[in-house]
């Protein structure tokens, strides 16, 4: 896919600090701002591949119960401390 314009509007300081990165990396200020918005960008789709992968794993119906959970919770800093739980919850998988 080729290269579109974009303008946008910035505040004056945001604008003097552009321009003096750009220098001190000796890069366009355009070039900065492209790596911003491509960073910036990252960050949701990410969350969108980690939600969809822990929704596949929870459409499998394989969980651990709130009451196991607790059990090893309270165990934590005992003599008695308990193994993390096992699954105890099993229900039929999700189909899509």
């Amino acid at each position: 896919m080729g290269e579109v314009p974009l303008s946008l509007h910035v505040t004056a300081d945001v604008k003097r600090e552009l321009e003096e990165h750009a220098r001190l990396l000796n890069v366009s200020e355009s070039e900065i701002a492209e790596r911003a918005i491509e960073s910036y960008l990252e960050i949701p789709a990410r969350e969108r591949a980690i939600l969809k992968e822990r929704i596949a794993e929870a459409d499998k119906g394989v969980f651990i119960s709130s009451e196991a959970m607790m059990r090893w919770m309270e165990s934590w800093g005992s003599e008695n401390e308990l193994a993390p739980p096992e699954p105890d919850v099993f229900l039929p998988p999700r189909q899509r």
